[in-house]
């Protein structure tokens, strides 16, 4: 009682909305706990299908794929899209599903140097004797807050002739004017081809994960994605919560617009502070600490002190360079991020961490 989560992926406070638990409610009472079925034998009912065009109408793409959740979608396509003809151009820092998505495919891998163009530029000059390339970033990066150079990637996608993938977990439902997504935000809707992204963070936070392009790589992904065709369809509960968390977008940009505004307070008032914030105006801030023990002692005792956070070091996040996540939802007040600032300038300087 009385803590303030501050480390939860909630970034619309939607996971509590009242109409979102009673939309999952009625899918609950009207199709039950689940179908025990994968989606092409038994396992696709009306809603799979109502969400599958939800969520492409909310991308403006044309079909839409679910999945189990989005590191699922991320194993699924890279294996079923390319060959050992093609070439798939990864940034360095993407995010561990991708990479391990990678990884099952057979094309010929490249990894280009963090939001690094010029690397990117040279390796795919060097990728030019393959058939196909695909470049693959997160839009958002979900350790450092920091967001992919749409522009600039979709630019040399053009002159090489490439692909563009982009993972929006950590975007979709509140980066962009309407909340589509790095995307949007970028105006490169028209020039990415492949955006999978998740259902269990802005979007209801419950569970799944979904594909979202062009109607013949759906189809493709239908008959070949392994975690689709192997794997139990979306529980209904979780269908409903994500449908009226989409509708409830659609509806109002009222929502994703507010987190520009918060994002900014955290971030001015933790500079202020004196703190060292990464990344740039998105809802994840990490508080840079460099010391593995510093961000644990802190994060711990912030908790005993009403604010919940979490400290991330080596394994997560290279040797150096530890910090305390903080993320910022839609349903923290202005009172509750001054008072997050406060205790942790208290902490800080308890810790040595502030002068």
């Amino acid at each position: 009682a009385g803590i303030l989560n501050f480390c939860a992926n909630n970034y619309l406070g939607l996971s509590s909305h009242p109409e979102v638990i009673r939309a999952a409610v009625e899918a609950l009472e009207k199709f039950g706990a689940g179908l025990s079925s994968v989606r092409f034998i038994c396992g696709t009912q009306s809603i799979h299908k109502d969400l599958e065009e939800k969520i492409a109408h909310f991308h403006q793409r044309e079909d839409a794929i679910l999945y189990a959740s989005c590191f699922d979608a991320n194993a699924g396509i890279f294996e079923a899209l390319l060959t050992p003809e093609d070439a798939v151009l990864s940034d360095e820092l993407n995010h561990a599903s991708i990479i391990d998505g990678i990884r099952l495919c057979k094309a010929n891998k490249y990894r280009y140097k963090h939001m690094d163009m010029q690397d990117l530029e040279a390796k795919l000059q060097d990728a030019q004797k393959h058939r196909l390339r695909l470049v693959a970033t997160d839009g958002a990066f979900s350790m450092d807050g920091d967001i992919a150079p749409l522009r600039e990637i979709c630019q040399l996608a053009q002159k090489y002739d490439a692909l563009v993938f982009i993972d929006e977990c950590h975007a979709t439902g509140f980066l962009g004017p309407n909340g589509r997504g790095t995307d949007e935000l970028l105006g490169v809707m028209d020039k990415v081809t492949i955006i999978n992204s998740t259902l269990g963070k802005a979007l209801g936070g419950a569970a799944g994960g979904y594909t979202t392009g062009p109607k013949p790589l759906i189809d493709l992904l239908r008959q070949r994605s392994r975690p689709y065709l192997f794997s139990n369809s979306l529980p209904p509960a979780v269908v409903g919560c994500a449908s009226k968390a989409l509708d409830l977008l659609m509806e109002s940009n009222a929502i994703a617009q507010s987190m520009a505004a918060k994002t900014q307070r955290f971030r001015s008032k933790m500079t202020a502070a004196g703190f060292t914030i990464s990344g740039k105006d998105h809802p994840i801030c990490p508080v840079m600490l460099g010391d593995a023990r510093l961000a644990a002692v802190m994060a711990e005792d912030m908790l005993n002190r009403g604010i919940y956070v979490i400290g991330f070091s080596y394994p997560v996040v290279p040797k150096g360079k530890a910090r305390i996540r903080v993320q910022i939802s839609a349903v923290h007040s202005d009172e509750d991020i001054d008072h997050c600032v406060e205790v942790f300038t208290e902490v800080g300087r308890k810790h040595g961490a502030l002068p």
